[in-house]
């Protein structure tokens, strides 16, 4: 590959590079547990509308609608969880809504896919898992719970595989990088949560 050919490439596509580079400072942000990382996030969610819409992955561009309904209840929450704790705390996750999140996934995953066959968009049935999913892991993380860090993980890595085949090179290496920011963003959440356990345990202690 030629330095025109990369040139070319990126003058071509700048609306997707702009894009790409927005996102990834969003999300790591968000591993840091930043509030500041919402209103990248929500940036990064209007301008990758409009590239998923250019490139016909529809279930892509309507899952950026809901991510920005998401990106605002999560900023809101955040805020507010930040005004009564002093800080973001993370928050353990039961099997019931681990079970319940999966479930909601698989089915919307079936019918989304269904709806995308018929309007004809791109790779439907692969978009539309991918899409669902990361409306879950996406409400986890407006919740708080690291397990949207497993979750983002297995989404991500597929993801890159699609934007692979579709051609959309940065979005490919952006994906990756996610994946990357997702394990760092699980091991960082994982050990606040723990820290906090150990401060509960010993508040309990001191006072018993």
């Amino acid at each position: 590959m030629s330095w025109t050919t990369i040139a070319n490439y990126l003058s071509t596509n700048w609306l997707e590079n702009v894009a790409a580079v927005i996102t990834l400072v969003g999300i790591w942000l968000t591993t840091r547990r930043t509030l500041i990382c919402w209103p990248v996030v929500l940036i990064s969610d209007v301008l990758y509308l409009i590239v998923f819409h250019q490139e016909n992955l529809k279930s892509d561009a309507y899952l950026q609608i809901f991510f920005i309904g998401f990106t605002l209840y999560s900023w809101w929450n955040w805020a507010r969880g930040a005004r009564v704790d002093g800080e973001v705390r993370v928050v353990p996750m039961h099997l019931k809504d681990w079970l319940a999140g999966l479930l909601v996934g698989a089915l919307g995953s079936i019918v989304v896919g269904w709806w995308m066959t018929r309007i004809g968009a791109a790779l439907p049935h692969l978009d539309a898992t991918l899409a669902v999913f990361s409306l879950v892991a996406s409400w986890w993380e407006a919740r708080k719970h690291t397990a949207n860090w497993w979750l983002w993980i297995v989404v991500d890595t597929v993801y890159v595989g699609e934007y692979l085949y579709k051609g959309m090179w940065t979005t490919a290496a952006l994906y990756a990088g996610f994946v990357a920011l997702a394990i760092l963003g699980l091991k960082n959440w994982k050990r606040a949560l723990s820290q906090a356990s150990e401060s509960l345990a010993v508040a309990t202690t001191a006072s018993s």
